[in-house]
């Protein structure tokens, strides 16, 4: 195992090394979500989110549906659905025990990400579960979010990685298929071929 030899362990090592913060990065945060952060949250088809649970063990989820998918109930207020998936409910999990949760939004060919924290509460009120139905289908629960803070992030990061300049995107070849993994990791008995045959069904009948 790695062991570090020089660790950063104060806040005036950090600043020495990082300069001081920027004004425009500490102005930028605001307590809810203005007309800026709405158009760009109704425009975001994916998002991650993190959570953390009483221990202190952090879970970080994406979650993706049609742009919009992600409700503005009011400017303090978004709801965010649950889909079908691998029901371990991580997320859910961590808010009953710690509310907090901290939300990247990410728009396709935008370079910018805007970041929401905040507390979030687990619903299954049937009015707010009717409108984000999609294909006729309602998820069974929403997790609703209380705004604390609300902030446009700049580019840098997306214009390092390349991420959409298929151009700059490294190759794929060689990287274990996830059936690949899910037999590894999980030590399963079932043979490869039909782990691959359930993940096919699933992306096919269990969207929503």
């Amino acid at each position: 195992m790695y062991q570090p030899r020089s660790v950063v362990t104060t806040v005036a090592e950090i600043r020495a090394l990082l300069g001081p913060v920027f004004e425009t990065q500490v102005a930028k945060i605001i307590d809810h979500i203005d007309p800026h952060c709405r158009a760009w949250i109704e425009r975001c088809p994916f998002i991650v989110i993190s959570s953390i649970d009483a221990t202190g063990a952090m879970d970080v989820s994406p979650k993706g549906d049609p742009p919009g998918f992600v409700k503005v109930l009011d400017r303090n207020t978004l709801a965010i659905p649950d889909r079908l998936g691998n029901n371990r409910g991580d997320t859910f999990l961590n808010v009953l025990q710690n509310p907090s949760v901290a939300i990247v939004f990410i728009v396709p060919k935008r370079r910018e990400v805007v970041r929401v924290s905040g507390t979030a509460q687990i619903v299954t009120d049937d009015d707010l579960l009717e409108v984000m139905a999609v294909q006729g289908k309602r998820p069974d629960l929403a997790l609703v979010v209380t705004v604390k803070e609300a902030f446009f992030h700049c580019g840098k990061s997306m214009i390092r990685s390349g991420l959409w300049e298929p151009d700059r995107w490294g190759p794929i070849d060689g990287l274990p298929t996830y059936a690949q993994a899910l037999k590894d990791h999980g030590k399963l008995s079932a043979e490869l071929p039909e782990i691959e045959q359930r993940i096919v069904n699933s992306e096919r009948d269990r969207l929503y």
